[in-house]
């Protein structure tokens, strides 16, 4: 198999926009799940901005996830996390997480990092990361954040509830309840070293 690289995105990468958007449309069909739909300059945007990664292998597009901040960047989301089918099963998903983890703790050390999924896949790399399932009244309020959504086809389920409930399980990392594991994490990183 050919090396895939995972880095940062940048506005070199928008010619995979359109790529990205369809496999993620494509797989949440399949999957027959839900999925927040997003426009081509949004993601464009994401990319020029520093807040997505991108897996490829040689210049071929194998995986995508973007960053965004929300209620005053008290909250961060990782979301759109996708990779194209025949570089499944490598454990590039994890990679890719990882990266937006990494990314996400680097620009707001102080934010809480959530998810919304109704994949195993991710839950489980959530939970390596040290994000724990909560009721949907531990994300933010921001309305801006709620209306991406709109697009996914339980909605109504969302809407219904009050937001307090939806098909997708809700997963949060508080970075204030790994304080100290971080700093043991860094301690043992500079003694490698």
């Amino acid at each position: 198999m050919d090396q895939i690289d995972v880095m940062v995105a940048d506005a070199s990468h928008e010619v995979y926009v359109d790529t990205i958007l369809e496999t993620i449309t494509a797989a949440a069909k399949v999957r027959g799940t839900g999925i927040a739909k997003r426009t081509h300059e949004y993601v464009a945007q994401k990319m020029r901005e520093g807040k997505a990664i991108i897996a490829l292998c040689g210049n071929e597009f194998a995986g995508f996830c973007y960053i965004e901040s929300w209620g005053n960047k008290q909250y961060v989301a990782n979301s759109g996390l996708i990779v194209v089918e025949k570089f499944r099963g490598q454990g590039l998903a994890k990679r890719i997480k990882k990266a937006a983890f990494t990314l996400s703790r680097l620009r707001w050390p102080h934010a809480k990092l959530f998810g919304l999924t109704s994949g195993g896949a991710v839950m489980k790399i959530n939970t390596e990361l040290g994000y724990v399932p909560v009721p949907f009244a531990e994300l933010t309020d921001d309305d801006a954040f709620w209306k991406g959504c709109e697009g996914c086809c339980n909605h109504d389920v969302l809407v219904r509830t009050e937001r307090r409930y939806c098909i997708c399980t809700a997963m949060l990392y508080d970075p204030e309840k790994h304080k100290e594991e971080e700093k043991t994490n860094f301690v043992n990183e500079i003694n490698k070293e």
